[in-house]
């Protein structure tokens, strides 16, 4: 009976930590801790350190840490217990599947709060005296998911001298890379959430969406969320929803008409009172192009006369692109007659591209035959295109198999005809010939 009372008691024990770690539903996350070196100055860049680092999330601040021997080659220094009442360090795309080999990217930072100097967040810190709040140990960390499903950036604090710091402040987005066509609406997604227990909570924000491109940048869209205020730009067709954000931390931006001109990087920041997290992704605006080739129809050839067909592709972006021609025979059969003569990428008012090729059709050169089907052919990332027109060559010396074929039905009929003639033409003759006998018989 005692053996019975022990194995239910092991069972019991055995269902609690794997409901408490299925609960739970955050892996492990290895990032590196980097940060500068000290005693390094003098006008050079500062040389950074980076250390093995392992971060152990639990949702609830009451339940019990972790206790999973780390690796030998991480400092206990680096390991973190972190609380994550949002649990957003718990996301699928930040946990691998069993046995992969990759992994998300994860880095720990020193963070060091300070007044926004920004005037749009400028309200947050209006009485310029940083609070007893802020003095602790203070990190943030920037992970990416697999895949770019998932941008993630976090500010955490410790006591002093504790690995056991709690995210107060959390930005995300799960549209880390897109892609849109010309004229459609973009939706850049980006979201923040504020631990309800800090001081920071309901102090106010700030939200800030920043355009950089080849190492420029302008600002998008500002907006004041402790005054209710936006900022003055330049943009147009840019919005928040200002419903969502004040309801769910939805900051997501919004562009009413895909530009050429949008195509680059997109930083979403947050403000709170002396802190701030912010996400980049990448918008990529991919046009293919429109073709159009010309003459058409084409003029009828004779062979070795040489005839120019021009094609042009209009309207793409980005700007590379692939020009070529095909050819396609009255077999069947298809080949390449190689780019012709490209020339160089010309840029319109709206940002799109253009370019053209021509190419000489010679019969006798190319091996055209009797014509065929001429095709311009066009790949871009946005996807192929094709245009094409008929190539008709009149007087051609070697028949096709088709001209032989009905040559050879007429020379059958021919010689039926003959043959037909020749026997009527014997049988009249012998018939003659026989006639002056009879006449004299009589």
């Amino acid at each position: 009976m005692s053996n019975v009372s022990t194995i239910y008691k092991i069972s019991v024990i055995a269902f609690a930590l794997f409901v408490g770690a299925s609960s739970s539903g955050c892996s492990v996350l290895e990032c590196w801790f980097v940060q500068e070196k000290p005693g390094r100055g003098g006008g050079f860049s500062a040389a950074m350190s980076q250390e093995k680092s392992m971060i152990y999330v639990r949702t609830d601040p009451d339940s019990q840490k972790t206790q999973q021997k780390p690796p030998s080659d991480v400092d206990p220094s680096r390991i973190y217990h972190v609380i994550d009442p949002a649990a957003t360090f718990c996301s699928p795309a930040l946990q691998p599947p069993e046995g992969s080999l990759t992994r998300p990217q994860c880095e720990i930072n020193p963070f060091t709060p300070q007044a926004s100097m920004v005037k749009w967040a400028a309200a947050l810190t209006e009485t310029a005296q940083s609070p007893t709040y802020l003095d602790a140990d203070w990190f943030s960390v920037a992970a990416q998911g697999l895949d770019g499903q998932l941008t993630l950036s976090n500010v955490m604090r410790a006591s002093s001298a504790s690995r056991e710091p709690s995210v107060i402040l959390s930005v995300s987005s799960k549209t880390a890379s897109i892609r849109a066509r010309l004229g459609q609406p973009v939706l850049l997604d980006c979201g923040f959430w504020v631990d309800p227990s800090s001081p920071l909570h309901g102090s106010g924000f700030a939200v800030e969406w920043r355009y950089q491109f080849r190492g420029e940048g302008r600002l998008v869209i500002a907006y004041d969320g402790k005054t209710d205020r936006f900022a003055d730009t330049l943009e147009t067709g840019a919005d928040l929803d200002i419903t969502s954000l004040y309801k769910s931390g939805n900051a997501s931006l919004v562009l009413e008409e895909a530009q050429v001109r949008h195509s680059g990087t997109y930083i979403c920041t947050v403000y709170l009172p002396h802190l701030l997290a912010q996400v980049a992704m990448e918008l990529e605006i991919v046009e293919p192009p429109s073709l159009a080739i010309y003459p058409s129809p084409l003029p009828l050839s004779a062979p070795g006369q040489v005839v120019s067909v021009h094609c042009e592709a209009s309207g793409f972006s980005p700007l590379s692109l692939n020009l070529g021609w095909e050819f396609t025979g009255a077999d069947g059969k298809r080949r390449s007659l190689g780019q012709g003569s490209v020339t160089g990428h010309r840029q319109a008012t709206d940002g799109t591209y253009s370019q053209s090729t021509r190419l000489e059709l010679s019969s006798t050169k190319l091996g055209l035959g009797r014509g065929g089907e001429v095709t311009c052919v066009a790949n871009h990332q946005g996807g192929s295109r094709r245009a094409s027109v008929t190539l008709n060559i009149i007087g051609v010396s070697a028949p096709s198999i088709e001209d032989s074929m009905a040559m050879v039905a007429v020379a059958l009929v021919l010689y039926g005809v003959i043959k037909v003639f020749f026997w009527t033409f014997k049988s009249t003759v012998e018939t003659n010939k026989s006639d002056p006998n009879d006449k004299k018989d009589k």
